[in-house]
């Protein structure tokens, strides 16, 4: 395959662990995913949610940015209406310059939280309305062309930091084809305008200084193991720990009430978000990521391990590196 490879590390916790066993286990994966040659791994902005580690996304790659050697870290994304512009290009400017070359940004506009903690946070429910407006403060912060008179981001001036719009309608794919920015779909979770939105977004596509022609990033699940059998186990494990977070709110269900939870109607439609997902052998694994990536017309796939404890995690990260033969790039 020359299609790329990259994780999505929704730093899960489980049950039975703590924030720092998530942290832990995050390490571990990006040590693993370093050496095996993925191109990047993002992490993603949550709020209020008992089972996800990663809301303070940027001090969560500024620590395993010091425990990896070579591979690209990012947000996959920072939900940016919670957040001035500035505060965020000074965080990801400060990690650009203490990691050169290895620094993604990606952007989304959703509150990545209920109402409840949007006014925790702060945030005005109009601000998503801003979003465009916003990026381009931002990127004029990181190029050192600050739309704001006297404002500079210090750190982030003249980084360069590159921004990708995350989406998973036509909105994003449009917005990033109109600033000429890659554009990741989130199609590991919401796959329903995946062919649209990338049609959309190569068809619409301008120019810019940061990107000459369009790129597309494209999520998938994966699981992978030695046997079938295996990875449909471990698979059914994080189906289980989906439907506590989802249906129940992170609130701790037995196997069977988790069962119970997915067989619902409402548990089927859950089941629907992980449409694309590729599990199996390596061999299986990689006839489905092959399919998917022609399927999403993708530049590069970004895989969402999903195993039910880190060691079907870190399974997954080796076998699916095998399997595609990753490559850094």
């Amino acid at each position: 395959m020359s299609v790329p490879v990259s994780l999505l590390d929704l730093a899960p916790i489980n049950e039975g662990m703590t924030a720092r066993d998530s942290f832990e286990a995050s390490a571990a994966v990006a040590r693993s995913a370093d050496e095996l040659g993925y191109r990047r791994i993002w992490y993603a902005e949550h709020h209020n949610m008992a089972t996800i580690a990663s809301s303070a996304t940027s001090v969560l790659i500024a620590h395993i940015a010091t425990l990896t050697r070579r591979i690209r870290l990012g947000a996959g994304g920072v939900m940016l209406p919670n957040h001035a512009p500035l505060t965020i290009a000074e965080q990801f400017g400060t990690l650009a310059t203490l990691h050169p070359d290895r620094i993604d940004l990606g952007l989304g506009r959703a509150p990545g939280s209920d109402q409840n903690t949007m006014r925790a946070l702060r945030r005005d429910p109009a601000s998503a309305d801003t979003f465009p407006q916003d990026v381009l403060e931002l990127q004029g912060y990181l190029t050192g062309n600050s739309r704001i008179p006297g404002v500079d981001a210090i750190p982030g001036k003249g980084t360069n930091v590159p921004l990708y719009i995350l989406g998973s309608s036509l909105f994003g794919a449009r917005l990033a084809a109109a600033l000429g920015l890659p554009y990741s779909f989130a199609s590991h979770f919401a796959p329903a305008a995946l062919q649209e939105a990338v049609a959309l977004y190569r068809r619409e596509f301008s120019p810019s200084d940061q990107l000459a022609e369009p790129y597309v990033i494209a999520g998938v699940n994966a699981t992978a193991a030695d046997t079938t059998e295996q990875a449909k186990e471990q698979a059914h494990l994080a189906r289980r720990r989906m439907a506590a977070q989802l249906l129940a709110r992170g609130r701790t269900l037995t196997p069977e009430e988790a069962d119970a939870a997915l067989d619902s109607p409402a548990g089927r439609q859950v089941m629907q978000m992980a449409t694309y997902s590729a599990v199996g052998t390596p061999g299986e694994v990689r006839e489905y990521l092959a399919w998917f990536a022609g399927h999403a017309e993708a530049d590069e796939l970004i895989v969402a391990p999903q195993a039910g404890t880190l060691e079907g995690r870190l399974r997954t990260v080796e076998l699916v590196a095998q399997a595609m033969e990753a490559t850094a790039g």
